[in-house]
């Protein structure tokens, strides 16, 4: 286990690699451009590295954490702030839609640990219209995954899922050495802008969500074998999709089109 940090032990359980080089930790902030008139909310605050240089900009800040014992010391710290307050709470199951003030949008913002990083992206975007914006350190993998093209080795459910409801960019790399302890892999910075309803083709969202994942459930297999039971290898060439094809190779365009023709059949 790591030695303490400013008397804190980074906690296994909790995937805890604290943030501690302040040059990055400007850049972040940069990247996100807080304005005073924003409401942001910081999911795994952590120390309150990056906490401080947000609540520089006299914005509003709401942040979520898990460790109930960070907590004391972020409210000590803050104290001077009255925008600022901070849930004990799993962002896994937080309603984020309860911070919601007279229809504003929210800017989330945070280091998350690895191994809960895909399922609250995925809980996030569910919050349809709530989100302005989303700027999150990753495990770069995750990060070339959301941000991946298809016929990629990288391009699967996540990339999909993702690139349907949000624009992606890859910002920046953080080595390992700028954490407290230092993780085994790279993280990169990602921004994640949702899409405004109406520029995104409509469809329904638990056919896409279904079909999407069951498509990439074996991903060396075709399009056929991982659609039986869905779409049938005529379905998919009444749409110009070889039945043939692997499931990297299908543009989110294309995948689209599939959910919004099982959706046809069924009705």
């Amino acid at each position: 286990m790591s030695a303490p940090l400013n008397g804190h032990r980074a906690r296994k359980r909790f995937g805890q690699n604290f943030l501690q080089d302040p040059g990055i930790i400007r850049r972040i902030v940069k990247s996100i451009g807080p304005t005073a008139s924003d409401h942001l909310v910081e999911i795994g605050p952590g120390m309150g590295a990056i906490t401080e240089l947000l609540l520089d900009s006299d914005a509003r800040l709401d942040a979520v954490e898990l460790d109930r014992d960070l907590i004391p010391g972020l409210r000590v710290k803050f104290f001077n702030h009255p925008n600022f307050q901070v849930h004990e709470a799993d962002a896994l199951k937080f309603d984020f839609s309860s911070l919601q003030e007279a229809g504003e949008k929210l800017r989330i913002v945070g280091n998350l640990p690895y191994n809960i990083s895909t399922p609250l992206i995925f809980h996030l975007l569910g919050f349809e219209g709530l989100i302005e914006d989303m700027h999150f350190m990753l495990q770069k993998e995750v990060v070339e995954r959301l941000a991946a093209e298809p016929g990629s080795g990288q391009w699967g459910r996540l990339s999909v899922m993702a690139q349907y409801f949000c624009s992606i960019d890859n910002l920046f790399l953080v080595p390992p050495e700028c954490f407290h302890p230092r993780p085994k892999v790279d993280s990169a910075i990602v921004r994640l802008t949702p899409k405004p309803a109406a520029e995104r083709e409509s469809v329904d969202l638990e056919v896409f969500s279904r079909l999407v994942r069951q498509a990439f459930a074996q991903r060396r297999k075709t399009l056929r074998n991982n659609l039986k039971g869905i779409l049938d290898s005529e379905h998919l060439l009444s749409l110009g999709i070889d039945p043939q094809r692997r499931p990297e190779t299908l543009k989110l365009e294309e995948f689209v089109q599939l959910a919004k023709l099982q959706e046809d059949l069924a009705s």
